[in-house]
């Protein structure tokens, strides 16, 4: 299992101590370093990303800016000489916080979280491949209801919970976007929005960047636009 990482850090020691560090471990690959998080961003757009060694404090942008900018999120590992934004980083999903100077027992248990997480990660979207289920269960007004795949329309994000849209009623259940549409089949619904995943068989109409599913227009994300218009297009002509 190969391991794509990326370094973004202002200092350039600091990058060079991530490297030696990196250079014990065979399956991690370092795709490029950066002195500034917005010199990455095209990166993360073109390949595929594991994982990022990311430092706080630089000057163009700031490395919990960055996270928070970016859509399609790797595995972040925070990189800093600052303890006190440990509690926000965490509230933003990072796997590990590193205080530099970072010594190589320290960051050893950071490559085994992140190692730990790809690979279920990646056992996960095989299982998603495969899974021949037909339904999901909702978590919402204090009880489990099952709801077909095919009976959902589309699904909204709202802060900490979504709003599951069917056929059948609207669930609101606590979950992330991000986590709820990794379970849904990959052939059938797609994420066009950072705020909206919809189902592909249930789109109306396209109109510019907008997306029509059941009465609903739905915008479509600008990172996202020529990747789903692609997916939509090639999809209806299939069926």
């Amino acid at each position: 299992m190969n391991i794509k990482c990326l370094i973004i850090d202002d200092e350039p020691l600091a990058i060079k101590v991530i490297k030696n560090h990196l250079k014990e471990f065979k399956n991690f690959e370092i795709v490029a370093s950066f002195s500034n998080p917005i010199d990455a961003m095209a990166t993360l757009k073109k390949q595929q990303i594991d994982a990022v060694f990311l430092d706080i404090n630089m000057s163009k942008m700031d490395g919990l800016s960055f996270v928070r900018s970016v859509d399609l999120k790797p595995i972040i590992v925070i990189t800093t000489a600052y303890r006190e934004f440990a509690i926000e980083s965490y509230e933003l999903n990072i796997l590990d916080y590193l205080v530099k100077p970072i010594p190589f027992s320290r960051f050893l248990k950071s490559i085994n979280k992140i190692t730990q997480q790809i690979y279920l990660q990646r056992d996960k979207n095989k299982r998603n491949i495969t899974n021949t289920d037909s339904h999901i269960f909702l978590k919402a007004d204090r009880k489990l209801i099952k709801v077909n795949f095919n009976d959902i329309y589309y699904i909204e994000s709202l802060k900490d919970y979504i709003m599951v849209f069917t056929a059948i009623g609207d669930y609101l259940t606590h979950r992330s976007l991000t986590s709820f549409t990794e379970e849904l089949p990959k052939n059938n619904f797609l994420r066009i929005h950072r705020s909206y995943t919809i189902a592909i068989n249930k789109v109306k109409s396209i109109e510019g960047n907008l997306i029509e599913v059941s009465s609903k227009k739905i915008p479509i994300g600008r990172k996202y636009v020529s990747q789903v218009k692609q997916i939509i297009l090639k999809k209806s002509m299939k069926d």
